[in-house]
């Protein structure tokens, strides 16, 4: 774009003057021009897609238009916290109201919003619908200083939605006080359910809709059975990514604190975080996080919502997470900066009946409990499959992948051309299949003869030791060898048997049941004891290994994200420790300075001038004026 073109066009110029990159992606030119001039929208984007630029270019052009401050509404001191730092790294007046402020820094703030010298404003809903905000509200808005409300993480109000957060539910106030003022909804993860309820909710009918494509191309999917879970995951990490920053989540504090402990003893660095550490500790592991290079946080779900980290080059989940949502929210905050990232889960058919025992003991009604088994069955659906990982992920958004994407081999006559993403375990290498269809009959056989004989349900574990014939004080006490299933399956191995009970499950065939996960039969295990379908199975195996990473511990040490030559790994090298200086002397994380992939694009083209280093992406006016001539200087150094 010449400099005419940029100088004619208001929102470029903001985000090349001020946020230093050439061009928006995707649709963010679209939603920016509707809300900055005053319409309402919901954005759905995944995280890494620039969700907060699509709220912030709009904030700063309705500001230099004399139309006040833009609130954003957000469920997070550690975001709020990141989100200010890096506008005041590039020179946009903004503030937070949080519990971390004193009486005095609030009352500066609060005197900052009402003069008009702030462009954004964070603060969490519970502050802003209490009558002192909603006061201060009042009156910018008599002043027409009130320019937008962008509520961020907005599926947050949805009670369908996987992170549900009841203070949410009164951000419709805003509609109803503020009838004049545009409103945005934002956010990552949202299914059909969710995305209804976030407008009923938040009052946006007539809201216009801007749906980007869920993909995150550069994150591979994989999802290995459990065998020896935490060997697995230890694998994992060594032979790919030694010395990168990561999560991995579990569903119990006890299994965080176990496996944070377990990590560190094996000489990985890693730190637990949960709701039952106190809230200094929450705060100074999340802050180490924020800012050490090769650290990993095992977490439960309580970690990670807005966490703007853009190098976490890893999620792993050592338990199975409540839904597709929860999973795609959870693995987004791999590669934010849009490079090589993975998204490992290692599940087992434990995990299928917990998760379903948590959704049938909890204290929803029943329609709200048939929607979240009808959610976990399809991300049972997406662990068993044997085809792309990534065309059901993104098929469950409603989204069809493909459009040129490549296609699988036919192996017979006639058979139907499947989609792959060739960045996920099952396109990289295929899984094989067998037909499990006997051995599925032979299951749920045995589950009928159980109720026939005595009415009782039995667990995985028995009806594995009736089919392979083994003779258990159970199997006796209850007279089960005796039964025409009667080691029928003693050919199949017990890990086998495990895949085929947690598959049915995962297809619907098998429910479990009570307190005790006990195996009934559904109506669709009719059709399997009739041999009226073929059942393809995937067959039990660990996840190939590959090649122990090249990557060594540190920070400092590690490769850069683009391919560079001796000399500007060299400069790349100099160029961190440099930000690395100027991040402890602001005290925020280094990210928020330049990301890596602006010091690699300086150290590659080594821009000689200023005029030079402004085309380098990132390098917004600001960090010109405040760093430029620190970066020259690096860059000569290093010559």
């Amino acid at each position: 774009m010449s400099p005419a073109t940029v100088e004619a066009d208001p929102a470029q110029q903001v985000l090349n003057a001020v946020f230093g990159y050439p061009a928006f992606r995707g649709r963010q030119r679209d939603i920016v021009e509707h809300v900055a001039a005053g319409g309402a929208a919901l954005v759905l984007m995944p995280t890494g897609g620039g969700k907060s630029l699509c709220y912030q270019v709009p904030a700063i052009l309705r500001h230099r238009a004399g139309q006040g401050v833009t609130v954003v509404v957000s469920p997070l001191i550690a975001l709020m916290h990141d989100q200010v730092g890096a506008l005041d790294e590039v020179g946009v007046p903004s503030a937070f109201l949080n519990s971390t402020l004193d009486g005095d820094e609030t009352r500066r703030v609060e005197r900052d919003l009402l003069a008009g010298r702030l462009v954004l404003l964070y603060a969490a809903p519970e502050r802003i619908l209490t009558p002192r905000f909603l006061a201060m509200l009042e009156s910018l808005a008599e002043r027409g200083q009130l320019a937008l409300f962008a509520i961020d993480e907005a599926h947050c109000v949805s009670q369908w939605g996987h992170d549900f957060r009841e203070e949410y539910l009164g951000l419709s106030a805003l509609h109803e006080r503020f009838p004049q003022v545009p409103r945005m909804a934002l956010t990552a993860t949202a299914d059909d359910h969710t995305r209804e309820d976030i407008v009923s909710r938040l009052r946006l009918e007539q809201a216009e809709r801007f749906v980007s494509s869920f993909d995150r191309p550069n994150i591979r999917y994989t999802i290995v059975e459990k065998d020896e879970p935490k060997r697995q995951l230890l694998r994992f990490l060594r032979d790919e990514h030694e010395g990168d920053a990561g999560i991995v989540y579990c569903q119990s504090r006890k299994k965080v604190e176990d496996t944070a402990s377990w990590l560190s003893a094996e000489g990985i660095p890693a730190l637990p975080y949960h709701a039952g550490l106190d809230a200094d500790t929450r705060r100074r592991h999340q802050d180490r996080f924020l800012r050490e290079d090769a650290l990993v946080m095992v977490a439960t779900i309580a970690f990670g919502m807005g966490i703007d980290k853009p190098d976490v080059r890893f999620v792993a989940h050592l338990d199975l997470p409540k839904n597709i949502e929860a999973y795609y929210q959870e693995t987004g905050r791999a590669g934010r900066d849009g490079l090589p990232a993975d998204a490992w889960m290692a599940y087992g058919l434990a995990d299928v009946v917990n998760q379903r025992r948590m959704i049938d003991d909890g204290e929803a009604d029943e329609d709200f409990k048939r929607l979240q088994r009808a959610k976990l069955d399809a991300l049972l659906a997406l662990a068993e499959a044997h085809d792309c990982r990534r065309v059901r992920l993104l098929g469950y958004f409603g989204e069809c992948y493909g459009d040129g994407g490549e296609h699988e081999d036919d192996d017979a006559a006639g058979a139907v051309p499947r989609l792959r993403c060739g960045n996920c375990d099952n396109c990289l290498a295929p899984p094989a299949t067998w037909d499990a269809t006997e051995a599925a009959r032979k299951a749920l056989s045995c589950v009928y003869r159980f109720r026939q004989q005595g009415g009782k349900r039995f667990g995985a574990g028995h009806l594995i030791d009736v089919l392979r014939g083994k003779v258990t004080e159970k199997v006796a006490q209850y007279g089960h060898e005796t039964l025409s299933t009667f080691g029928i399956g003693a050919e199949v191995p017990e890990s086998q048997w495990r895949s085929v009970l947690r598959q049915l499950i995962a297809l619907g065939h098998l429910r479990t049941e009570g307190e005790f996960n006990t195996l009934e039969l559904t109506a669709g295990a009719r059709e399997v004891l009739r041999g009226e379908v073929q059942l393809l199975l995937r067959v039990p195996a660990e996840a190939p290994r590959r090649g122990r990473s090249t990557r060594t511990r540190g920070g400092a040490d590690k490769p850069p994200p683009l391919p560079l030559d001796e000399a500007a790994t060299a400069r790349f090298t100099a160029l961190k420790a440099w930000r690395g200086e100027v991040a402890r002397e602001h005290n925020v994380p280094a990210y928020v300075v330049f990301h890596d992939a602006a010091l690699a694009e300086m150290a590659r083209e080594r821009p000689a001038t200023l005029d030079e280093l402004a085309g380098i992406s990132g390098v917004g006016s600001k960090k010109l004026e405040a760093y430029g001539a620190e970066i020259l200087r690096v860059l000569r150094q290093d010559a």
